[in-house]
């Protein structure tokens, strides 16, 4: 329970630090015979800030109960 907890430490503080994902894509915009052109095009999945708060507490919640039940 203990690396559970501090995962979710982890990807909370993570989640409040970028507060996104973003990652990119190649994408085809001209072909026409042998001419060939390529666009990058970046997405974004926006993470709240509910989320890292959220994922946080229940990392030291789980931290706190797996230090409790010994």
């Amino acid at each position: 329970m203990k690396i559970v907890g501090l995962v979710l430490i982890v990807i909370g503080i993570v989640a409040l630090a970028y507060q996104g994902l973003t990652y990119t894509t190649r994408e085809t915009v001209l072909d026409i015979g042998p001419l060939h052109a390529t666009a990058d095009k970046s997405h974004t999945i926006p993470l709240p800030p509910v989320l890292g708060v959220v994922a946080l507490v229940a990392g030291a919640g789980l931290l706190v109960m797996s230090g409790r039940s010994r």
